[in-house]
Formats: structure tokens, C-alpha cells, sequence
């Protein structure tokens, strides 16, 4: 990298850090690794599992991995949300509900946080607490990552914070 690119990209972080609170608050970015298929299968293991037919859910706890195409979701408890129709429940995921030392993997991206809420009718997941995105080499902290599963884009929110790779030695 030659000195006016480190100059030029200096410069570049520089007015990112200062161009105000509205990018310090949030901050609307590519997930491309994050797109998928919602309508593939959900698989999912873990030591135990907890049904209540009269609620219409289901609770993983220990070691929970749960799957879809080549998402994967890990955690120390999953609920599982069954849609319902006409007071029914009609065995359908509706939602996943991850608390637990939640990690979410796709590609070439991984996002971490206390609480995950993956709504698989409405193909988004909205993460919550230390949240911690990383995309190849960059990173990109806050307390809220919302992902929109069928663009591929999402926004993390509250005092957002980044680590751009510039590439240089």
C-alpha cells in the first residue's frame, strides 16, 4: 500500500469516527454471507429436550446447534415457537428463541450475542446484548443486529463500534 492510500484511508476512518452520533448509534450494513434460503429444513440437536403440547413449543437446552442450509445457530437453550392456526398449533416453526451464549454462523460471517430471535415466516433475526459481527477480518460491535435474511442486509444499533482491516502492514 503505497503512502497516499494509508493517507486516503486514514483520512477515510478519520471522518467516519467524527461525522457524528447518528453513525455512533447506528449503522446499516451487507450481510451477504447472512442471506439464505428460509424455507430449507431446521435441524437441531442438543443433550435435552422439553415439549409442551398445551403451549405449542418445545425447549433444547445443552449444547444446541440448530441448522438451516448452511446457517448454523448455536446456544445453550432453544425455544422453539410453533405457529398456530385457528388456536391449533400446525407444527410449522414459527421462531427460535436463543439464550445462552449465542453464536450465529453463515459463510464467511459470524455474529455473537446473549439473545437471538430467528423468525423463520418472516425469514429475519434480530440479535441482542454485546453483540459482536465479524466479517472476514473487520469487526462491528452494538447491542442490536437486525439481519433481513432474504436481502441480506441488516443494521446494528447502539453505540456502534467498527474495526476496518485496511489491508496495510
Amino acid at each position: 500500500m503505497t503512502v497516499i492510500s494509508r493517507i486516503a484511508a486514514a483520512a477515510a476512518f478519520a471522518l467516519l469516527m467524527i461525522s457524528g452520533t447518528a453513525f455512533a448509534q447506528g449503522a446499516s450494513v451487507a450481510f451477504g454471507g447472512l442471506k439464505h434460503d428460509a424455507s430449507l429444513p431446521v435441524e437441531i440437536t442438543a443433550d435435552e429436550l422439553n415439549v409442551d403440547q398445551a403451549t405449542g413449543s418445545a425447549v433444547f437446552t445443552g449444547n444446541v446447534v440448530a441448522g438451516q442450509g448452511e446457517m448454523r445457530l448455536s446456544a445453550g437453550r432453544v425455544q422453539v415457537q410453533y405457529a398456530t392456526e385457528n388456536g391449533q398449533v400446525t407444527g410449522r416453526i414459527d421462531k427460535l428463541i436463543a439464550t445462552g451464549g449465542v453464536t450465529l454462523v453463515n459463510g464467511g460471517e459470524a455474529a455473537e450475542a446473549q439473545k437471538a430471535v430467528y423468525s423463520v415466516s418472516g425469514a429475519d433475526i434480530v440479535m441482542t446484548g454485546d453483540v459482536i459481527l465479524t466479517q472476514g477480518a473487520n469487526a462491528l460491535s452494538g447491542e442490536k443486529l437486525t439481519v433481513d435474511l432474504t436481502s441480506g442486509s441488516g443494521r446494528m444499533e447502539g453505540r456502534v463500534r467498527t474495526i476496518f482491516q485496511t489491508g496495510g502492514n
